[in-house]
């Protein structure tokens, strides 16, 4: 490393040292090198491009899942002083995006999603302009979202060919030894350095709960949240579900709001900026919440469900304790749990009949609009049938319903089978645990009250001064 690097690194982040992975990843991309970096949550990804930014001479691109995610990252760099960034995205009005795509050249660090990264007027003016970087922020939701959520995470790679492109790094906190493979695979990267560190996180303790009723389920989770200190998540399945307990919770003089899908994207962003601004200490969300949530001070997950995999569930609780200090990630569940995780996480993937309507279709398009199958489906298979015949597909869909549901088992058998959760996170992984903290988990043993702080006056006080707060913030000083 130069003495240029630590220079950066004190002078624009204010840091004397690396933490581990970053130095590895950061030589490897100021080499020219494609790169796969995995690090924990909270172990500092953005800074293993923001800092190689600062010494090429050309743009860089990022490539972000969600409008949130890179909005906040924006706002984050403007708040530290860089002026050269700017977020290509939905939000932005036709000729905003005109004015950006003319400009290419004078920004440093530009952010966009792979839908809009794939649009062949987009990708005309990036291939026009000299670019230093290509960075897949998020990297597992190639795999994870690619195959039956969004496809165009598939074509990203695509998009390299009569290109002479620069270098890629790809970013994520959870990678198996698949999703490396199809990182490496649909990006098509070329002899890519792949660094990785441990992902134990040894400040979340980790618990698992059986329950036997609704009711009980709820009365637990309320119980947690009145004994013990947020701010926190609640991961709950459904969008009604979500709203139902931001109500219940706000009965009992929380500050909490919901957060789903079926929100409008500016209402979205409010309540992820009002978490991220204190001015929330609960948010009760579907799995469309956490990705990219710069909080640090998260003391509790709290899940009311079998997630639908190993890989989305230490993702989501990989959002607490970023500051190091203890965390909690507290799993609810019931024996038919798996049964609506089933449901819910192939609900949406095609069958033979509706892979044949498409199929015999001039305008799939009108499917979806006369209500017949789901926006979500007609991505997946305008993607899939423009590469394979009717009957591929059909296996094809056949065989990623049948991974989801072994992901969803072992997700319950994690849960269920009185080993070690930590020890089994870190396993699925392909990684070996090196050692366990005290309260280690629901199977090792844990202590709550020795853990987090209880939540005393908390919550009358915060519902007390609640406008007092919210005017500072806005005048930006004491009342």
């Amino acid at each position: 490393m130069t003495t240029d690097v630590y220079q950066i690194l004190n002078e624009k982040f204010g840091y004397q040292s690396f933490k581990s992975g970053q130095q590895e990843i950061i030589e490897a991309v100021l080499n020219k090198e494609d790169v796969i970096g995995i690090l924990p949550t909270g172990m500092g990804k953005s800074l293993c491009y923001q800092l190689p930014g600062y010494m090429m001479p050309h743009p860089i691109i990022i490539i972000s899942p969600l409008v949130s995610l890179m909005q906040d990252q924006v706002e984050q760099m403007k708040l530290f002083g860089e002026k050269k960034v700017v977020a290509f995205n939905s939000f932005l009005l036709p000729n905003e995006k005109q004015q950006i795509l003319h400009q290419l050249p004078k920004y440093k660090f530009i952010f966009i999603s792979p839908e809009m990264f794939m649009q062949p007027k987009v990708l005309l003016a990036l291939k026009r302009t000299e670019i230093s970087l290509i960075v897949a922020d998020e990297a597992h939701c190639i795999s994870q979202w690619g195959y039956d959520f969004r496809p165009d995470y598939l074509r990203i790679g695509e998009a390299f060919h009569n290109w002479d492109r620069p270098p890629v790094l790809a970013l994520t906190a959870t990678a198996t030894t698949q999703v490396i493979d199809d990182i490496s695979r649909f990006l098509h990267l070329q002899n890519p350095s792949t660094i990785i560190q441990s992902l134990d996180r040894p400040n979340i303790r980790y618990k698992s709960i059986f329950v036997e009723t609704v009711e009980e389920k709820y009365n637990k989770i309320l119980n947690q949240i009145q004994s013990f200190e947020g701010p926190g998540i609640i991961y709950t399945q459904s969008r009604k579900k979500a709203d139902e307990y931001a109500l219940k919770l706000k009965d009992e003089g929380f500050r909490v709001a919901s957060y789903h899908a079926g929100m409008e994207p500016m209402d979205r962003t409010l309540v992820q900026q009002q978490f991220g601004h204190q001015e929330l200490d609960w948010v009760c969300a579907t799995n469309a919440f956490g990705m990219g949530v710069h909080k640090s001070n998260i003391r509790q997950v709290i899940h009311d469900h079998i997630p639908s995999s190993i890989a989305n569930y230490s993702q989501e609780v990989g959002r607490a304790g970023r500051d190091g200090k203890d965390a909690i990630a507290t799993l609810f569940y019931s024996n038919d749990d798996e049964d609506m995780t089933v449901f819910i996480s192939t609900n949406d993937f095609p069958d033979r009949s509706q892979i044949n309507l498409y199929s015999k279709q001039e305008n799939p398009k009108d499917l979806v609009n006369d209500g017949i199958i789901s926006e979500t489906t007609y991505r997946i298979l305008s993607y899939w049938l423009e590469k394979y015949s009717e009957a591929e597909t059909v296996q094809i869909m056949e065989n990623l319903r049948h991974e989801k549901i072994r992901q969803i088992y072992l997700m319950k058998d994690l849960l269920t089978n009185e080993q070690c959760l930590r020890n089994q996170l870190v396993s699925f992984f392909g990684q070996v645990l090196s050692s366990k903290p005290l309260h280690c988990c629901s199977v090792c043993g844990i202590n709550d009250k020795e853990l987090l702080k209880p939540m005393a006056q908390q919550r009358s006080k915060d519902k007390k001064h609640r406008w007092n707060e919210r005017l500072s913030l806005i005048f930006n000083r004491e009342l």
